[in-house]
C-alpha cells in the first residue's frame, strides 16, 4: 500500500479542518476522499507529530510480535504432531 501523505501532513490537514471549520473544502484542497478525511480523523483526531510518530512504531512492534506467535504456534503444534507420532 503507498502512503500518499505523512503522518505529519496528515496532522496538517486535519488540524486545517478543524481551525477551519469546514471539512469539505479541506478534502476538495488536498484532492482526498470524504472516507479517507474521516479516517484519519478517527486515527490521528487530538495527536502531535511525536505522537503519530509513536503510534506507527507501536503499531509496526505489535505486527512483529504478531509475527513471531504465529511462528511459534506452528513450531509447537510442529512438535506435538511429531510427538504424537512417535507415541
Amino acid at each position: 500500500m503507498k502512503r500518499r501523505f505523512s503522518e505529519e501532513q496528515i496532522i496538517r490537514i486535519l488540524k486545517e479542518a478543524e481551525i477551519e471549520g469546514n471539512a469539505r473544502a479541506v478534502i476538495k484542497r488536498h484532492n482526498i476522499s470524504e472516507q479517507t478525511f474521516y479516517r484519519w480523523r478517527k486515527k490521528y483526531g487530538g495527536l502531535e507529530v511525536s505522537d503519530a510518530r509513536r503510534l506507527r512504531s507501536l503499531e509496526k512492534e505489535n505486527a512483529e510480535l504478531k509475527k513471531m506467535v504465529a511462528e511459534l504456534s506452528l513450531d509447537k503444534r510442529m512438535l506435538q504432531d511429531v510427538l504424537s507420532k512417535k507415541l
